[in-house]
């Protein structure tokens, strides 16, 4: 019954917009770290001076850590469970 009562509790105005702002940045951050796996993915004839350096599978392993990472990043923002654990 407290349980129930806590989840309906209304959000004040500063949750409201501490809730949108990481959710913002969540969603900036999912889409930056997608780019940043294409990047390293599929290198354009304007990076591959700069990646030939490296192994090729490292960056392969590389660029699925970050589209993982910011698919993860992407669905935080969608759920926006932030005070949930208070």
């Amino acid at each position: 019954m407290a349980l129930d009562e806590f989840e309906r509790e209304q959000l004040s105005e500063r949750d409201k917009n501490i809730i949108r702002m990481r959710s913002i940045t969540n969603y900036t951050m999912g889409v930056f770290f997608i780019a940043v796996g294409f990047f390293f993915m599929f290198p354009t004839k304007y990076t591959i001076g700069f990646l030939s350096k490296y192994d090729s599978s490292t960056m392969k392993m590389f660029a699925v850590i970050c589209w993982v990472y910011g698919l993860f990043r992407l669905f935080r923002g969608y759920s926006k469970n932030y005070f949930k654990d208070r």
